[in-house]
């Protein structure tokens, strides 16, 4: 009897040291790609990275003050031996002639865009994380799993049968722009209600039934305790839509039907060059004019888009 309880004993404290000792390795690897990182090689390397991204777009920047003989004529690089300075393209893709740029009357149709295609998948995909995560009922997972999978389906399949629905119809007419705030939520959706969910399926359980047992309802217990919880991963996924949405072309063009009335302003962007590409130098401007406001909302709420990726990676 005494010789098993030595060896259960003996089979228990290898089992440890093996433990021991691959977290010990785990933990050496660790620190040793820690060190690489920040060692001088690493950071001479972050920094030249990031230099060789930031050139083309501070190329872009200078070009888009150079007066359009010198773009036409010279690279960039030449401002500095040759440096001419004009406001010119900026006025004409904000201010000029529809067939040269007039930006300015696109910038409240992209907001118009944007902001309730960031709203409603938000309002849709919080409630459904909820149902999901905190509800029971019979083929809660085979559903989710099946809500998981709409995000492999290219978001191409469905332009042509969703321009049908709503083409010609009385709808369209009064609301312009429901086309594309419907398409946009629409193809949101999947991956709104998955990082939600697993963002509220991290929230320890105990919560919600002391606020049951308080008597607090669903909806209570959604409104006072689960929105203010979920207040990082609600703004990080709305960086993230408002982001995809003001730089998108595809949806855009195709649910606007080519009107001036609704195309955002990237689908104008596209067409700046003009016909035969005689006023392609106006792209430098028009391009930095569209980043102003995506620029704004990403720098400051930049932490928030962090915590949302880190919130759909850790639980499926």
């Amino acid at each position: 009897m005494a010789s098993n309880t030595t060896v259960v004993d003996a089979d228990v404290v290898t089992a440890h040291g093996d433990q021991a000792l691959g977290l010990k390795n785990k933990n050496t690897a660790s620190a040793t790609a820690k060190r690489a990182l920040s060692s001088r090689l690493g950071s001479f390397v972050a920094i030249l990275i990031a230099l060789l991204w930031t050139i083309p777009t501070f190329g872009l920047f200078i070009t888009s003050f150079r007066p359009e003989a010198d773009i036409k004529s010279s690279g960039w690089w030449s401002f500095f031996t040759n440096p001419n300075f004009t406001l010119d393209n900026y006025q004409t893709v904000l201010y000029g002639a529809k067939s040269q740029g007039d930006l300015a009357s696109y910038f409240m149709n992209s907001l118009v865009i944007t902001v309730p295609a960031t709203v409603a998948p938000l309002l849709i995909a919080t409630m459904a994380a909820y149902a999901f995560s905190v509800l029971k009922w019979r083929g809660r997972d085979t559903v989710f799993v099946m809500v998981f999978a709409l995000q492999i389906v290219p978001l191409q399949m469905a332009l042509i049968p969703l321009l049908r629905v709503f083409s010609g119809t009385e709808a369209s007419k009064m609301f312009p722009f429901l086309s594309i705030w419907v398409a946009h939520t629409i193809f949101a959706l999947p991956l709104a209600i998955f990082l939600l969910h697993n963002f509220m399926a991290e929230v320890p359980h105990e919560l919600v039934e002391a606020a049951q047992v308080d008597g607090a309802g669903h909806v209570t217990t959604f409104v006072r305790v689960m929105l203010p919880l979920m207040i990082p991963a609600i703004a990080s996924f709305a960086i993230f839509q408002f982001l995809w949405v003001w730089n998108d072309l595809l949806v855009g063009l195709t649910f606007s039907g080519g009107q001036d009335l609704t195309q955002p302003l990237t689908a104008r962007l596209a067409s700046m060059a003009g016909s035969r590409g005689q006023d392609w130098h106006l792209l430098t401007a028009g391009a930095f004019v569209s980043m102003i406001i995506p620029l704004v909302v990403f720098m400051t709420l930049q932490r928030y888009f962090v915590r949302g990726l880190m919130a759909g990676s850790v639980k499926g």
